[in-house]
């Protein structure tokens, strides 16, 4: 039943009979109902869980929030829902801070805030949410945004004060306070919470991992799907909504809107509106993250021949691309900035297209200061950004930090070279044009240097010729 449907037979309740007349769409409660709605329901006994895996390493982040902001009340909410169109919403996300904070993922519930109320010595830390409705109350019935009727048991305060260690309060009981500091309103507060992610706890990584690997149970189901999606007149609609099901079935949906750019859409570096079709002999290139349930995402490009054999053109840039991936993890060490990485694949980037006579200058003049830069008109995004609860993680961070910040210990990117020959490009020869290559794998800094967090998603040209033939049969 629809939004739109079930508000046809709901509307508040008084309690004396309902005149039969209707305004708009909305029909009455009869007074049979209203008699009876509140009674006959069984007993809800409640089940009080033990704290969740990630419970402890939300109160150490809590710990470092507090101690950086002493005096000060802090108000982080979680959001609202979003209106899609007239009384339909989209899918509820809480803001990535509150569920970090709180490590309430998926299940989080919308209007819910944390509090930091100042002490002595740190602070109290409250979590408000609307709480369940009991069965005698018109919001039961009678409220299709947050009424059981409708949506289904909501937890209880004491439920999720077990679940999150945190202790809980009615969202009524909520009250702000002249000074406080809140969330995306004060610059000092929204840094700080968006740098606490530069460096992934334990938790983190291994809900990573977890993306990672359901997202490339994602790509050999778009694999499985390319005659499909070949046969279909929307073929890259097919592949986005086989990566879809698997991304619903095994997480908690997808960390950004898939890329499923065939042909020449490869070189719209976002495109979403996957509509065309998918033809053999083109590249197919896949931009697509699982999200877990805890919301930690995965971000992962291939892209793929659909015949099954790159082409030689495709595959000398296909193959350089991967060199600029290569030279960019060979530079990603402890201690240096991050940008380093960037530059690292830019130089290969630049020395390959200068040797193919695409450049009006040398390598080195196009990678020299403000005259420069020629080359990036054949990849005009960055090489890395951060990952993790976000697809692009720690945004708010201060470029010191992030761009100019230096690589440490549990740090988690991405490592993402392209090479993009638009269809209608004059300054390549005709056999570029069209040719749209990204190869994107999600990299841990450890002490002993970088991990591939997908290298298990074949990377090379032949390795991807391998595993299309494997896959299909």
């Amino acid at each position: 039943m629809s939004t739109a449907e079930r508000d046809t037979i709901a509307e508040p309740t008084t309690e004396t009979p309902v005149e039969a007349t209707t305004t708009n769409r909305k029909q009455p409660f009869p007074r049979g109902f209203l008699d009876t709605i509140s009674t006959g329901w069984a007993e809800r006994p409640e089940s009080i869980p033990a704290p969740r895996a990630q419970a402890s390493y939300a109160a150490t982040r809590r710990a470092a929030v507090s101690a950086a902001f002493p005096g000060k009340r802090l108000v982080i909410p979680a959001g609202s829902l979003k209106q899609r169109s007239n009384d339909t919403d989209y899918p509820y996300r809480a803001h990535s801070a509150f569920a970090h904070l709180t490590g309430w993922a998926s299940d989080s519930e919308p209007d819910s805030i944390l509090v930091f109320d100042p002490t002595d010595d740190g602070h109290d830390v409250t979590l408000y949410f609307r709480e369940r409705a009991d069965r005698t109350t018109t919001e039961f019935y009678a409220d299709a945004t947050v009424g059981e009727f409708w949506i289904g048991p909501r937890p209880s305060l004491e439920g999720v004060a077990a679940d999150l260690a945190v202790e809980t309060q009615h969202l009524d009981r909520f009250a702000a306070v002249e000074g406080e500091l809140v969330l995306e309103e004060d610059d000092d507060l929204t840094r700080f919470v968006s740098e606490l992610r530069l460096v992934k706890d334990e938790f983190e990584i291994t809900e990573m991992r977890r993306a990672v690997d359901i997202t490339a149970q994602g790509f050999e189901d778009v694999i499985r799907s390319l005659p499909e999606a070949i046969a279909h007149a929307r073929g890259e609609r097919v592949v986005e909504g086989v990566f879809h099901r698997r991304a619903r079935e095994d997480g908690n949906g997808e960390g950004y809107d898939t890329i499923a750019a065939s042909g020449p859409h490869a070189c719209y570096l976002h495109w979403t509106r996957n509509d065309g079709t998918v033809v053999p002999g083109d590249l197919i290139l896949v931009d697509a993250g699982v999200e877990a349930d805890s919301l930690y995402t995965a971000d992962i490009t291939r892209t793929l021949p659909v015949s099954g054999t790159f082409t030689e053109v495709q595959r000398r840039v296909y193959e350089t691309v991967r060199e600029a991936a290569d030279a960019a993890f060979a530079a990603a060490r402890i201690g240096v900035r991050f940008r380093e990485v960037h530059e690292a694949a830019m130089r290969v980037i630049a020395a390959r297209v200068a040797e193919w006579g695409l450049l009006p200058v040398t390598a080195q003049e196009a990678l020299d200061g403000d005259a420069g830069g020629q080359h990036r008109r054949y990849m005009v995004h960055g090489t890395s950004h951060h990952l993790g609860i976000d697809v692009h993680d720690c945004a708010q961070a201060r470029r010191e930090m992030y761009y100019d910040g230096i690589l440490a210990p549990g740090m988690v990117f991405t490592i993402e070279p392209g090479l993009y020959f638009q269809i209608d490009d004059l300054t390549v020869p005709a056999e570029y044009r069209g040719i749209g290559v990204r190869i994107e794998d999600d990299i841990l800094m450890t002490e002993d240097g970088p991990v591939n967090l997908s290298a298990d998603i074949p990377r090379t040209a032949d390795e991807v010729e391998a595993w299309i033939a494997r896959i299909q049969g």
